[in-house]
């Protein structure tokens, strides 16, 4: 079964009972996105790792293209 039939069963089913439809497929996504996002920034915090941006990119790939070379800053 897909996702837009599941939605429509439970959407049928909600109706017939006389409760509120649920939300489509989707509708929540960003949100999920971007408290999931936060979450990583939090658990770097907490880990003593720059939280976001590119410098933390940079950093990351400086040390896996350059083992041996120490990056500041």
């Amino acid at each position: 079964m897909s996702i837009t039939q599941q939605y429509l069963l439970d959407a049928y089913r909600a109706q017939s009972l006389g409760e509120p439809a649920p939300p489509a497929p989707g509708t929540h996504d960003r949100q999920v996105v971007r408290e999931w996002r936060d979450e990583r920034r939090f658990r770097a915090v907490l880990a003593g790792r720059p939280a976001r941006g590119r410098k933390r990119i940079r950093h990351a790939l400086g040390r896996w293209l350059h083992p041996r070379r120490r990056l500041t800053g």
